[in-house]
């Protein structure tokens, strides 16, 4: 089986992800990290390079790497605009995409950064003074993803602001995944 977790940035994919695939004995992709293995650049020159159907495409074709390892797996998978290069993913079978809702407020709690080099860091008196702008950020990505993007996929997860841990455990509940 492949599940495959979608949702805006820092909603929790990376994290719900891997505790998950560690509880079902799955192996566990991120996306944006099989992207700079892949093309040998941090997510940051990644970002900054070329357009982002061009990226998106791009993105596509490393998912296509991670379909062909036939084991269970679960896969984060970054915030896509242009579904045409994954969709065929989600059509396949055993397949499981789930996107992971919460509320701006709640993935502000979880905002972290990262700088030129990948390294994540919290700065959480710089992320509290700029409060009203990332939760304006979130919410038009939320919309802007909603609506164009996530609308494919079926399975909505709301997280309610719970630790990754309760996460997993309503998941495999709601899913049947044990």
């Amino acid at each position: 089986m492949t599940i495959y977790l979608f949702g805006v940035s820092n909603v929790g994919k990376t994290t719900t992800g891997r505790l998950l695939a560690k509880v079902l004995d799955y192996i566990f992709y991120d996306l944006d990290e099989e992207v700079k293995q892949y093309f040998s650049v941090t997510l940051e020159e990644f970002v900054n390079t070329g357009t982002l159907r061009e990226r998106d495409r791009k993105r596509g074709e490393v998912l296509d790497r991670i379909v062909r390892d036939k084991r269970d797996k679960v896969v984060a998978v970054t915030p896509i605009a242009y579904m045409e290069y994954i969709r065929k993913f989600l059509l396949r079978k055993n397949v499981l995409a789930i996107e992971l809702c919460d509320t701006p407020e709640h993935i502000f709690d979880r905002l972290v950064f990262s700088d030129e080099n990948d390294v994540v860091y919290q700065d959480d008196d710089y992320k509290n003074a700029h409060k009203e702008y990332y939760l304006k950020e979130i919410s038009e990505d939320i919309r802007y993803y909603g609506k164009h993007s996530f609308k494919i996929i079926k399975n909505k997860f709301n997280m309610e602001g719970k630790e990754p841990a309760l996460v997993v455990a309503r998941l495999i509940e709601e899913y049947r995944l044990l």
